[in-house]
């Protein structure tokens, strides 16, 4: 098992200096003056041409993709270059907001999509059965911009039950200690916070979380029905067993493999793919913060924001594949 992730990890360093090649010509293809944004209309021609100059931009952009190639081989990711800030310690607060958004969503999409799956293959061609169905097709075509936009409505304008964007009350802000809110807010002792803070995961969250529910039900629905036409199946069910040990025991423990895929999948689409969901709810994490260094021709925010999605959309395939062998033993990687 070792030699299996020492080999995954090794493979992952071509993978990311393809992705930091490619991501660093259609960066540098978009049009617009980093420099010029920065100081904005009204600079003058000279304050300009001393900005790119300072910040390196006036180099060929070989030389500027080797020195950005060396700052990150020493583990130095750049300064941003609207912030002057290190991007190393700048992104740790927006990673976190996103993790804490994703895997609240993936929370409600795996308890949620399962267990929807796993009735409804259970009862198959029930009425259930067919509303899960019916539910799970409009929850894979549901454009998430506009959910977000008929949630913010409904629940906060009209409704008045939840907040309508942000992470937190600007009146009481948290104060950080590992930025994770929720965290946070109980080491603290402050349940009042805590409480604050989940009403405002809860709209992006869910909103976030109908497209994975959607695939994961219908993913859990097909390999159930699959395990369940087995023989050892069948043969539990006329031992009498109970129903839940048949179905949890038996039945889904063999059906977890393909769900465990797209649930791996799920969750790395949602760690680099919630820009939409952040830019309508205000959500301060990695996807909004690459969209707002994309408006100012931040390119080393682009870069290091796309290649740490990259990174963690690979860990996660590596954990899925050696959760793999945790679930079911004949699994082996030599």
């Amino acid at each position: 098992m070792l030699h299996y992730i020492m080999k995954r990890l090794i493979h992952l360093i071509p993978v990311l200096l393809g992705m930091s090649i490619i991501v660093f010509l259609i960066i540098h293809a978009i049009p617009g003056d980093p420099a010029q944004v920065i100081l904005g209309q009204q600079a003058t021609a000279e304050a300009v041409a001393a900005l790119r100059e300072s910040l390196g931009l006036n180099n060929p952009w070989y030389v500027q993709y080797f020195s950005y190639l060396q700052d990150i081989v020493t583990g130095d990711l750049g300064d941003s270059l609207r912030t002057r800030q290190p991007i190393t310690t700048e992104v740790w607060p927006y990673l976190a907001a996103t993790f804490e958004l994703a895997f609240f969503a993936m929370a409600i999409a795996v308890i949620v999509g399962m267990n929807a799956g796993i009735i409804s293959a259970w009862f198959q061609n029930s009425k259930f059965d067919y509303i899960v169905m019916v539910i799970a097709l409009v929850g894979v075509s549901m454009p998430i911009f506009w959910l977000g936009l008929v949630e913010q409505w409904l629940f906060s304008i009209k409704l008045g039950w939840l907040p309508t964007s942000g992470r937190e009350e600007v009146r009481d802000p948290v104060i950080a200690i590992t930025h994770f809110y929720l965290i946070d807010t109980l080491i603290q002792g402050r349940f009042d916070q805590f409480v604050i803070v989940l009403k405002h995961l809860v709209l992006p969250g869910t909103a976030l979380a109908t497209i994975p529910t959607a695939i994961i039900a219908r993913m859990t629905r097909a390999s159930m029905l699959e395990v369940m036409r087995s023989d050892f199946v069948r043969t539990a069910r006329a031992k009498g067993q109970r129903m839940l040990i048949v179905i949890y025991k038996h039945t889904l423990k063999n059906a977890l493999i393909p769900v465990l895929t797209v649930i791996g999948l799920q969750t790395g689409l949602l760690l680099g793919g919630a820009i939409l969901t952040e830019t309508i709810f205000s959500w301060p994490g990695i996807g909004r913060y690459i969209y707002e260094a994309i408006g100012y021709r931040d390119y080393p925010v682009i870069q290091s924001g796309i290649l740490i999605v990259a990174f963690l959309f690979v860990m996660i395939n590596l954990l899925v594949d050696i959760l793999y062998t945790v679930i079911d033993s004949r699994i082996k990687y030599n």
